[in-house]
C-alpha cells in the first residue's frame, strides 16, 4: 500500500482529519437522547477520511465502528465540561417535592403529582438545552490506531 494510500485526501486514516464541523443541535440531541432512551447516542465521523470533516448524531443498540472504520464521538466530550455537569438530573425536579419544612414532624405532606415533577425536570431541560447550544468546546480529542489526535471543534449554522 503506498503512503497515498494511508493519509491524504480520502484516506481510511483519522490522523488527517483537521477539524470537525459540529451542530449543536446534534450535540445537545445526542447528549439528551442518551439520558433519556436505552440505545447509544454519539456524534459519528465516517470515513473516507479528510482535512475537513463533518460529525453528526447517530443512535445505535449496536456499536458497528469496529467494522465501519467510524469514529464515534461522547457528546458529552464536544458540550463544555460546566454545561455537561450542570445538566437536571430528575433529583433535582424532586427536591422540596412536599412543600419544604413541615410545622409538625409528624405531619404528613401530599406528595408532588407525577405530572408536577416532570413539568418540572422537562422545564430545567428546556433552560438547560437552551445553554448548551452555545456550549461548544474549541477542540476535541479522537481515539485513533495511532493514539489520541486533537482537532479543532466548528460550529455549523
Amino acid at each position: 500500500m503506498s503512503p497515498a494510500d494511508e493519509s491524504g485526501p480520502g484516506s481510511k486514516d483519522p490522523t488527517v482529519i483537521r477539524s470537525l464541523a459540529v451542530s449543536s443541535e446534534d450535540a445537545v440531541d445526542a447528549f439528551l437522547y442518551g439520558r433519556e432512551n436505552p440505545g447509544e447516542s454519539v456524534l459519528r465521523v465516517t470515513p473516507p477520511f479528510h482535512g475537513r470533516m463533518r460529525a453528526r448524531l447517530h443512535v445505535y443498540h449496536v456499536d458497528d465502528a469496529p467494522l465501519t472504520g467510524a469514529i464515534h464521538l461522547e457528546p458529552s466530550t464536544v458540550l463544555e465540561s460546566a454545561v455537561v455537569e450542570g445538566y437536571p438530573s430528575l433529583e433535582t425536579a424532586l427536591e422540596g417535592v412536599d412543600g419544604g419544612e413541615r410545622a409538625d414532624p409528624g405531619e404528613v405532606q401530599p406528595a408532588a403529582s407525577a405530572d408536577a415533577v416532570r413539568e418540572r425536570h422537562a422545564a430545567a431541560v428546556e433552560q438547560w438545552r437552551e445553554r448548551a447550544l452555545s456550549a461548544l468546546v474549541d477542540s476535541v480529542t479522537l481515539e485513533t490506531p495511532a493514539g489520541p489526535h486533537q482537532v479543532d471543534v466548528k460550529p455549523l449554522g
